[in-house]
């Protein structure tokens, strides 16, 4: 049902599952791709497979596509991807991986890691477990038994992972078909033991593991009640919390900028490098309360797409923008090293979705995002393809081009009690690693704790600094035309003749199309209203052109149904042909299947030419929002003095007057979080606070004994007090919405700037009083 560009190679071997193959190659570059060509360049499973590993029973898919690249249309997929059944001769075990390489043989490094690296984790678990048996069988009447179940701690099976690792590593160093002097790759595994229920995830570089989590109210995860991945109409996304099992390994994380520079290595951005912007001379690794320090990288550093890179103290190179990846020789006496980060823990009832996936998904997709488009299905193929799309989707609208995008989507239909009585739950009864110094009974094989968040790679929401040059030039171009002149006289515009009746239905699948949209992250839910009123059905017939690159764009469009091409003449050509150019993308909208794709939503900022054609490839229908309506809306101010005499209530805010407390609530902006989407994470270090406007949220606490829901807030109520007073740092507790909701945030120096200096400063220092 969905087509896509990119193709990345499977190998087919004994116990390894193969993509299915669809074709040769790419088109001539003198013809326009046809669908079936756009389908030929995808890589993908037949159909959702399931199988049982153990205690374990899962259904899996699996999905990568090729980027787009203008400037190199040739370029092949650099992401590979493997999954083992019977890893290391077990039925009840398998491993699962995804690689993403780089570099002008990252192609190569990638295969070469997905041919090798499951092949030695499994000689090396092996080993281990031999090693064990025969430090077993020494006090054990029945010694010899080579069949008897040998059971691996944690450190045991994390060390044999880690050697694996060093050595695929090596071995590509030593391979006469690679140069990896420059390129590499990065890997994300899991090894899932599916007879005790364990799972190790093993990371190298900035790829992902994700997990989507059930929870339950007062933390009592019983589990009880109907797999949501298997119920008809796909997982509860509210129920269902994005966890990590992974953490970028990257130079926004202090810990390994520290480690990176202690070799002597530069850590800066592209722009810094090209004298673009300043380097920082202070060592921000102190910087922070949060022990984390501030990266100093320059304003559009974590909007723009020019992360912080890893260059030698010699020259411009390598420029890695990851701290560990397999390969890259010359980045490796950097500290670029292939030792992976793990985590071992078990599985239980409450996890639903695994999702492994290269860094193309999350550029523009946080892992709650990710989980909550995968919950929407009841098929991981579809979860897999519903992701990869929203991704590539993001990237044609933020880029001039695509990453590579490559994704394995797991299920857990079930987990039952492991095979051997072993209970659930890690236990301190196992057999202590070779080398322990501390008897068994202490607990020396306790599952590792949550993943820490700090330090990820941010999530874009920007247009990188190429594709904004690119607008502003195409924009030049247009306004120098003596037809090109539009004065946009928003007050005289009669919002009223574009209001249509949408019916409940029609108005969830527009706010689901626009859930991620950061255009639409603001706004209210009177002015969300409003938008649904506005928007313009449109029905559109096989053939037709919906809008033409180059011209002038006025309306934002949702894809409701159909398929829809994406073609692009690259720069400096000409449309020779009359039909807009390759097919690079094909937007497909369905009711059915939940998926409604948006495009053209920068002409509703500002008259740009657009960026590429869309053609109808099927009949169709769309919503269309036209850029005087969304600003007419956007100029609909909400009243304040509701909030001004709410805040005369709160403690942080009784020495203020009346004046005080108006222009505190006149600075404060509205933002809407979508339901499940987390609003602060406990322990997060910040400075803003929250007033809830509409909807309602969910307050959690992590304690010794897990996460325990504490409360629900409703409208008027608030949150993050201590963090704007600076009584301390971190937020005290987890928030997630539950339902659409909107709050009113103010930070720190927001809250200084409304007023005298002198009085917020007073107020400040004071504190709370809590």
């Amino acid at each position: 049902k969905y087509l896509r560009m990119g193709c990345s190679q499977s190998k087919s071997s004994n116990g390894v599952v193969a993509g299915k193959k669809h074709g040769a190659g790419d088109a001539n570059g003198d013809e326009p791709m046809s669908a079936k060509e756009i389908e030929s360049r995808i890589d993908c499973i037949a159909e959702t497979k399931s199988a049982t590993f153990g205690g374990l029973s899962v259904r899996y898919a699996y999905l990568s596509q090729r980027g787009y690249y203008p400037d190199d249309t040739q370029k092949p997929n650099q992401d590979a991807y493997s999954i083992t059944h019977q890893f290391e001769e077990q039925e009840t075990d398998a491993f699962f991986a995804v690689y993403d390489g780089h570099g002008r043989d990252g192609d190569r490094c990638a295969q070469y890691a997905r041919d090798h690296l499951p092949k030695l984790a499994a000689k090396y678990v092996a080993r281990a477990k031999t090693k064990e048996r025969a430090r077993t069988d020494s006090d054990d009447v029945e010694a010899g038994d080579d069949k008897k179940v040998v059971n691996l701690t944690k450190e045991q099976t994390q060390a044999a992972c880690t050697k694996a690792h060093i050595e695929c590593n090596r071995g590509m160093h030593r391979s006469a078909h690679i140069d990896d002097s420059l390129s590499g790759t990065t890997s994300i595994s899991l090894y899932l033991h599916g007879r005790r229920n364990r799972m190790t995830v093993c990371n190298v570089g900035d790829s992902r593991a994700i997990l989507g989590q059930k929870i339950t109210k007062n933390g009592n995860n019983s589990g009880d009640g109907d797999n949501p991945a298997s119920s008809s109409n796909g997982n509860a996304s509210s129920s269902l919390r994005a966890r990590p099992l992974s953490r970028d390994q990257t130079p926004y994380r202090r810990d390994e900028r520290k480690r990176i520079r202690a070799t002597g290595a530069r850590i800066l951005s592209l722009d810094q490098i090209e004298g673009l912007e300043p380097v920082n001379e202070e060592d921000d690794d102190d910087m922070g309360n949060d022990g984390e320090g501030d990266l100093i990288l320059g304003e559009e550093i974590d909007e723009g797409g020019d992360p912080p890179r890893v260059w030698s103290p010699h020259g411009e190179y390598p420029g890695t923008a990851f701290t560990r990846s397999l390969g890259d020789a010359i980045a490796e006496e950097l500290g670029v090293f292939a030792e992976p980060e793990m985590i071992t823990r078990e599985l239980t009832p409450q996890d639903r979705i695994i999702v492994l996936a290269s860094d193309g998904v999350f550029e523009f997709l946080t892992n709650q995002s990710v989980i909550d488009i995968c919950a929407k299905f009841s098929d991981p193929l579809e979860a897999c393809r519903a992701v990869v799309a929203e991704s590539y989707e993001l990237w044609l609208q933020y880029e001039l081009r695509t990453d590579d995008i490559t994704m394995i989507c797991i299920f857990v239909d079930g987990v039952a009690d492991a095979e051997d009585g072993v209970p659930r739950a890690l236990s301190a009864g196992e057999n202590p690693a070779e080398g322990d110094k501390k008897p068994a009974e202490v607990g020396d094989d306790i599952e590792d704790g949550p993943i820490s968040v700090v330090g990820s790679k941010p999530v874009r929401h920007h247009l990188s600094k190429e594709k904004s040059l690119a607008i502003q030039k195409m924009k030049s171009k247009m306004t120098s035309m003596k037809d090109f002149s539009e004065l946009e006289d928003i007050a005289s515009f009669d919002i009223n003749t574009l209001i249509t009746k949408k019916s409940g239905e029609e108005k969830a699948r527009i706010a689901e199309a626009i859930r991620a949209s950061m255009m639409f992250r603001d706004i209210t839910i009177a002015q969300r209203e409003m938008i649904f009123d506005v928007m313009e059905p449109i029905t559109v017939k096989k053939g037709e052109w919906v809008i033409r690159q180059g011209t002038v764009g006025d309306r934002f469009y949702i894809v409701d149904d159909g398929k829809f091409e994406v073609r692009i003449v690259p720069e400096g050509e000409m449309d020779t042909r009359g039909d807009g150019g390759d097919v690079v993308h094909v937007y497909v909208g369905s009711r059915e299947n939940h998926a409604h794709p948006s495009f053209g939503e920068l002409a509703l900022m500002y008259s740009a030419p657009r960026a590429a054609s869309i053609v109808a490839q099927t009949d169709g229908q769309l919503w269309g929002l036209h850029r005087f309506a969304f600003r007419k809306v956007l100029l609909e101010k909400p009243e304040r003095k509701e909030l001004a005499q709410m805040l005369e209530n709160i403690q942080i805010f009784k020495k203020l007057d009346e004046v005080g407390l108006q222009h505190v609530a006149s600075s404060m902006e509205e933002i809407t979080y979508a339901s499940g989407e987390t609003i602060v994470n406990q322990g997060e270090t910040g400075d803003i606070f929250f007033v809830i406007s509409s909807g309602h949220c969910e307050c959690t606490k992590e304690d010794e004994e897990g996460e325990v829901i504490i409360s629900e807030l409703k409208a008027d109520e608030f949150f993050g007090e201590e963090v704007l007073s600076g009584a301390n740092p971190f937020y005290n507790a987890t928030i997630v919405a539950l339902s659409i909701t909107t709050c009113w945030k103010l930070d720190r120096a927001t809250f200084k700037a409304s007023m005298p200096s002198s009085r917020s400063r007073r107020i400040i220092s004071q504190g709370s009083g809590t």
